[in-house]
């Protein structure tokens, strides 16, 4: 773990979070799927809370994958609405907090009043310094490789940029994350233990933890505690 001047363990720079179970969460409840989406944005609030009191640099959110589209059309339109509402409820409480907002993923699928509205909230949240927001829309973390990967090689063939100058430092430039720390605390609710396709060149060195509990229920203790989790853990990146 790393450590400050007065030798206090410090919190993770970057932590992302696969909010996860929120059907379930809404199956449990008795009500159908798309119920437990629209109660997982009281989290969302309690995550930023949680991020900007601990110190954290950066957090990025699981949104919405590029397998979502899989799922049945009526749960896919209203995530889309729900997305819509929040960028415009949440735009002006993010300016207040201090917090910018960004994010990655391919946002071309994604409907037009959507796309304007969120490079809208970006816009409008651009001079947040407490924490930077990152919300994953349209998001694998394969598929992003490979975007970077074809964009070097595009350099490569117009002559551009000499292969044997590609080194992890310029591809992770080219990924959607560009200008980020890597995640040091990635995060799961609902019990599962897998990335499902997140942020895979960025969590390279990160550590996990999962939890059993579904989004909806998930709150600010539950943040600060995960945390704290980090800071107790002893990381040693291949060595001793």
């Amino acid at each position: 773990m790393g450590v400050d001047s007065d030798g206090q363990a410090l919190a993770p720079r970057h932590v992302g979070i696969i909010m996860d179970g929120n059907g379930r969460w809404a199956e449990r409840e008795g009500h159908e799927r798309t119920y437990g989406h629209a109660h997982g944005r009281l989290p969302v609030r309690e995550s930023i809370a949680g991020a900007i009191e601990a110190g954290v640099e950066v957090l990025t959110l699981y949104a919405f994958s590029t397998e979502n589209w899989k799922r049945p059309q009526g749960e896919v339109d209203m995530l889309m609405e729900l997305l819509a509402e929040s960028l415009a409820e949440y735009s002006e409480e993010l300016q207040e907090q201090g917090v910018a907002l960004r994010t990655v993923g391919d946002l071309s699928r994604l409907p037009g009043s959507l796309q304007e509205g969120i490079l809208r909230a970006v816009r409008e949240t651009e001079g947040g310094r407490n924490l930077t927001l990152v919300v994953a829309l349209n998001y694998g973390g394969r598929d992003e490789i490979v975007m970077a990967a074809r964009e070097l090689a595009r350099a490569c063939q117009a002559g551009r940029l000499e292969a044997s100058a590609i080194d992890e430092g310029m591809f992770a430039r080219a990924l959607y994350t560009r200008g980020l720390p890597d995640v040091e605390l990635m995060i799961r609710t609902s019990g599962e233990q897998r990335l499902s396709n997140f942020l895979l060149w960025q969590c390279a060195y990160a550590e996990f933890l999962f939890l059993p509990i579904f989004w909806p229920d998930f709150r600010k203790g539950d943040f600060l505690g995960a945390v704290e989790e980090f800071k107790r853990r002893n990381r040693r990146f291949g060595g001793v």
